[in-house]
């Protein structure tokens, strides 16, 4: 990774440690490892998480074969294998945690998709990929973690080929968010702000893509980082023999400032899609 900005660092270390590793196989089930869309405020956060890819998928036009694939900060690699497994697309995983990545390879080759998946340790800061090879830029809650994200922008726009499609998803402000309301979350991922809605349909439209669809969906953020910490709390002895008593309270202390965070109508997120020419 020739180019990152300190976010990008900070978050390496960050899913890198042991701690993080633990609580993401453990609460959030160490395959699908982002926000879920909910059926009903008690669902199994793995299964809301699952539906989430599932939706995306669908938005996707002639997800198949011969479409080739990269997810930027693919985590345990839960989407690839799904596309792969469901579409028969060619994923690239590009993530900057290793610990992340040896995972995504084991589950790779018990589910005997190793041919269909290949795992990469990047940044999407300066994605390892040539121009306008891919057909599909796939990514979820992860784009927030950069320091640079005009940066990240413009990789994606030069490794899609033309007609190609980026679709993702991402905690972001509220276009009209009040300043330092969101402090102590920025504090936590070490940024000075999040994207928003505005932010990537003006970025987006800067670099010539046209808009298929924004789904802004600010209650499944909600409802998610509550039932995480409703987890948490449930299984806190367990967590913190795994995790260490320090890390889990942190995280209950983060989790909430995301739900007040989403009470206030400070924070955004929702399904991002948008085409290459």
């Amino acid at each position: 990774m020739s180019r990152r900005s300190q976010a990008v660092r900070k978050a390496e270390e960050y899913y890198d440690s042991s701690e993080a590793d633990a609580f993401y196989k453990n609460v959030w089930g160490g395959e699908d490892i982002h926000i879920g869309i909910y059926s009903t405020p008690d669902e199994a956060i793995a299964q809301a998480s699952r539906r989430t890819v599932e939706t995306m998928a669908l938005q996707v036009p002639d997800l198949g074969q011969k479409t080739r694939v990269i997810d930027l900060g693919s985590g345990y690699g839960g989407s690839a294998r799904y596309l792969a497994g469901n579409y028969g697309c060619h994923v690239t995983c590009l993530n900057l945690s290793e610990t992340q990545n040896d995972l995504n390879r084991e589950k790779n080759a018990e589910t005997n998709l190793n041919a269909l998946i290949d795992v990469v340790h990047g940044s999407f800061e300066d994605i390892p990929a040539e121009d306008g090879s891919v057909d599909l830029v796939w990514s979820q809650d992860a784009i927030l973690h950069s320091g640079d994200r005009p940066r990240v922008l413009d990789e994606i726009s030069r490794v899609l080929a033309p007609g190609g499609h980026v679709i993702f998803t991402d905690p972001m402000q509220a276009d009209d968010v009040p300043d330092g309301v969101l402090q102590p979350i920025l504090d936590r991922i070490h940024l000075s702000s999040l994207g928003s809605f505005a932010f990537y349909r003006a970025e987006f439209a800067k670099r010539g893509f046209s808009e298929v669809q924004l789904a802004p969906m600010l209650g499944q953020l909600r409802t998610h980082y509550s039932r995480v910490g409703e987890e948490l709390k449930s299984r806190y002895d367990e967590i913190v023999r795994l995790s260490g008593k320090p890390y889990v309270d942190n995280m209950l202390r983060g989790l909430e400032h995301w739900v007040e965070g989403a009470d206030k109508g400070y924070l955004a997120w929702g399904i991002l899609h948008f085409k290459k020419g």
